[in-house]
């Protein structure tokens, strides 16, 4: 695996996987897969990276704590950073590159440009964390410039993340990789439900032990809501539970179109996802499943 830090080296080795003809994988598949992350790697981004194994001929993932995602009082600081110990992983699942730049190749002096998907970016999380979306939209849109993947895979625990980039590169006309080629991965869990996140590491033992309750809320409501009880209802009593599991705040908890993100008051059978953010101690975790 090779341990890249700058951009002319990552184009290099990038267009001599491209252009190569020594992979296993059938000569069908697409060449190059991208899989995006900030590090501080868990079970859920290993399952990325295995399933673009499955569907590329060369898996390219990134690791790039993004500053401009951050807001004034949130985690920058603290984010858990262990590059080597995530490029050993990355390594024994076989990745071509690792693509690890720092703040200063990625965003250089004079940098100016921010990207902005209007519309998605300013509910659920985008409210309660002004910004944070413009910078994921504007690393993720230098990524796919500075691999050109033919495909790229995301987490589905993120789903407004998700909704956000297949609209930038639906807009933008983006061929590398295409909205369609941008793919989600179901949620990792825990065996007890839990959403794997990097985050999950702020988690004292009590609220680890506690943490569960939120994905259990969520499943009960989507049933309830599924079987014809009112989405508010179903809704509150979502909020009431966590909050008596030991949440000390709802961010929010709502019922999204899947793809545009519009808010549903009641459910008429188009697909949609229940979506919850919720602070436990020092941890603000997310998650959401779908509603069909």
């Amino acid at each position: 695996m090779q341990i890249l830090t700058a951009l002319e080296p990552l184009r290099t080795a990038l267009s001599a996987l491209k252009s190569g003809d020594n992979s296993s994988h059938p000569s069908a598949l697409p060449r190059l897969a991208l899989v995006p992350t900030m590090g501080a790697l868990h079970e859920g981004h290993l399952t990325l990276v295995r399933e673009a194994k499955r569907l590329a001929a060369h898996v390219v993932v990134s690791i790039f704590v993004n500053p401009r995602q951050f807001g004034p009082n949130e985690d920058l600081a603290t984010y858990p950073r262990q590059l080597a110990a995530d490029a050993a992983l990355l390594e024994a699942e076989g990745v071509d590159v690792l693509w690890a730049p720092d703040v200063e190749a990625v965003y250089p002096a004079g940098y100016a440009t921010s990207v902005q998907v209007g519309g998605l970016d300013g509910v659920l999380c985008g409210a309660a964390r002004p910004g944070h979306f413009d910078g994921v939209a504007t690393i993720v849109a230098k990524l796919f410039n500075q691999v050109q993947p033919d495909l790229a895979l995301f987490g589905e625990k993120d789903w407004q993340q998700l909704a956000i980039i297949r609209r930038m590169a639906r807009d933008l006309d983006l061929t590398h990789p295409h909205a369609d080629a941008i793919l989600g991965v179901p949620t990792v869990r825990e065996a007890d439900g839990l959403a794997m996140s990097s985050r999950n590491k702020y988690l004292t033992a009590d609220e680890r032990t506690a943490a569960p309750a939120l994905n259990r809320a969520m499943r009960a409501a989507a049933a309830h809501i599924t079987s014809g009880a009112s989405v508010e209802g179903a809704l509150e009593a979502l909020r009431v539970a966590v909050l008596a599991a030991g949440f000390r705040q709802v961010d929010y908890a709502d019922l999204r179109d899947s793809d545009t993100l519009e808010n549903m008051a009641a459910f008429n059978g188009r697909p949609a996802r229940l979506l919850v953010a919720a602070h436990m101690g020092k941890a603000r975790l997310i998650d959401n499943v779908a509603v069909e």
